[in-house]
């Protein structure tokens, strides 16, 4: 084989130019010499090209004092209280005997958190997350998360626009308030790591350019624990970004039997999801947070909290204890609590009731608890039942 460059060698009886033009195996020396100075012109001219291309930005809000800065007016106890059940009634709607579970998914979205929902197939986890989004009026973003899904799906990629020599960003699906992923540990650790900064910087880093992300801004992924074939487990990382693990679990008879009535009735052609309006904007969710993040927490509290969590890291059931992020998450949640109850200050009983959901799936097991079959949850549990409880959360 004859090539007049080694390197762009390939497995055919050709003569091959440096810009990859073949040559008839009939020509002249000469012929190739001039073709080879043609492609050299045409690669100096695109080279200038190139040093010519700008970069658009999408059109999205990427200004700072526009997003993250925006004077919002916070929201008082009883507004609170009012919207989060409105929401949750609507929820209800569709999702039937799971209060507890969308308490804790309302908690989470007012303490600026993410959320992970995971159980066996069929309970109700996507459903909970597309009802959860409608009920609110913002922009809503699903990603079915795949093993041939990229990370530039999800965060959006940069592409040469050939009539005006620009690179135009094209936005993922992470420009949005609610991003709902569904099935996210079949997706390969690349694209699952393309979440890292936006769920705790709330911005996209691509091609070098920042984008920052609107408020609100929430992930609520779901994932099968019990099928393992074709998927890959979350890392450690981004486990601990999502600040909420709930388990939806099997419905009572009675939840059972209505959800036949309205999702199977021979006389219903629709979905009950399909009738779900919604109530609030993102302008009255950014309210909530913004009345979430005065509620008060004495010292005593946030001691607490962090005796809490300490305790995690030195039990001989956890080889891995919870992080120090685990308790600005723990504190806020318990904020957000609080808030849904009418409270303008947090309680250990707000702490204690959302403690087993915040640091449960941050938790690694010794191989001896594992063989013991204890959960997380129980331990979690066990921990919030030993560690004192201050005497005054109000000082």
């Amino acid at each position: 084989m004859r090539v007049l460059d080694p390197t762009l060698a390939i497995p055919q009886m050709a003569l091959i130019s440096t810009c990859g033009h073949p040559l008839d195996a009939s020509a002249t020396a000469r012929e190739a010499h001039n073709l080879e100075r043609k492609c050299r012109a045409h690669g100096a001219m695109r080279d200038r090209a190139r040093q010519d291309v700008r970069v658009t930005h999408p059109t999205v809000e990427t200004d700072p004092s526009s997003i993250a800065s925006r004077d919002v007016t916070a929201a008082s106890i009883e507004q609170i209280v009012e919207t989060t059940a409105r929401i949750s009634q609507s929820v209800e709607s569709v999702i039937e005997g799971k209060a507890s579970v969308i308490r804790v998914s309302l908690t989470v979205m007012l303490a600026e958190g993410h959320l992970l929902l995971e159980d066996v197939p069929g309970v109700g986890k996507t459903t909970l997350a597309k009802t959860l989004a409608r009920t609110i009026d913002c922009s809503v973003r699903r990603i079915q998360f795949t093993p041939d899904l990229l990370p530039g799906d999800v965060t959006g990629v940069s592409i040469f626009n050939r009539d005006t020599h620009d690179f135009e960003f094209r936005p993922g699906a992470v420009f949005s308030n609610i991003v709902v992923g569904d099935e996210i540990n079949r997706a390969s650790p690349k694209t699952q790591a393309a979440l890292l900064e936006c769920m705790e910087e709330r911005q996209v880093t691509v091609d070098g350019t920042t984008y920052e992300l609107a408020a609100p801004f929430m992930v609520i992924a779901t994932q099968n624990p019990i099928e393992m074939e074709g998927t890959y487990p979350l890392p450690e990382a981004q486990r601990d970004r999502f600040m909420a693990r709930v388990s939806m679990g099997y419905p009572a008879n009675a939840s059972e039997l209505a959800m036949l009535d309205s999702h199977a009735s021979s006389t219903s052609t629709t979905s009950p999801l399909d009738h779900v309006a919604p109530v609030a904007d993102a302008e009255t969710i950014r309210s909530l947070i913004a009345g979430v993040r005065q509620v008060f927490a004495s010292a005593a509290l946030k001691q607490y909290v962090v005796d809490l969590v300490t305790a995690t890291r030195s039990s001989d059931e956890l080889r891995l204890g919870a992080s120090p992020r685990s308790s600005l998450h723990l504190l806020r949640a318990g904020k957000a609590a609080a808030a849904m109850a009418g409270r303008d200050h947090v309680l250990p009983d707000d702490i204690q009731a959302i403690a087993a959901p915040v640091l449960a799936h941050r938790l690694l097991l010794t191989a001896e608890a594992q063989v013991s079959n204890r959960t997380g949850e129980r331990i979690a549990a066990d921990i919030v039942g030993r560690v004192p409880v201050p005497t005054k959360s109000r000082s």
